[in-house]
């Protein structure tokens, strides 16, 4: 896909340290600093659907997909842009581009994410919908929010 000059293509083991230098500027404004930990693990043990975006060659986000036990539930996982390029529709794209995924496997019913505060109102923006929220569940300030993408089926 390439839109805006991007490029979205799945995750390679080559892409870590430049996924980790994405997800850096992003610390402590949308993620707390204790994430980090979690987000290499999830990157060598957990990755089922996971994408990067590149621009003039160089990665500036990163996103995924994950697959609930119930084999009807799909996730968005880890999704983080560079600092410097958030607010011009690069998330957005990344976004759409799983929506789509997601759409083109029919067993799965139901597309949600787990995000906090900071990210809501994007969410919000692309359709997604407010089912609950937990105070301080990734870290102090940071809470859960809960939604879901009612437009899946």
């Amino acid at each position: 896909m390439n839109k805006q000059g991007i490029l979205i293509r799945p995750y390679q083991k080559s892409d870590f340290k430049e996924v980790m230098r994405v997800f850096e500027t992003n610390v402590p404004e949308f993620f707390a600093e204790s994430e980090g930990e979690d987000l290499i693990h999830y990157l060598n043990h957990e990755i089922e659907d996971y994408f990067i975006l590149i621009q003039e060659n160089r990665i500036i986000g990163a996103g995924g997909i994950n697959y609930d036990d119930d084999q009807i539930t799909a996730r968005l996982s880890w999704d983080f842009l560079d600092k410097e390029i958030q607010h011009q529709g690069a998330g957005r794209l990344l976004t759409e581009h799983r929506i789509r995924y997601v759409k083109q496997n029919m067993a799965i019913q139901r597309l949600i994410v787990r995000t906090s505060q900071f990210a809501e109102g994007f969410y919000q923006k692309l359709g997604f919908k407010v089912k609950e929220r937990t105070a301080d569940y990734w870290a102090q300030g940071f809470d859960l929010v809960f939604m879901e993408y009612p437009a899946l089926r």
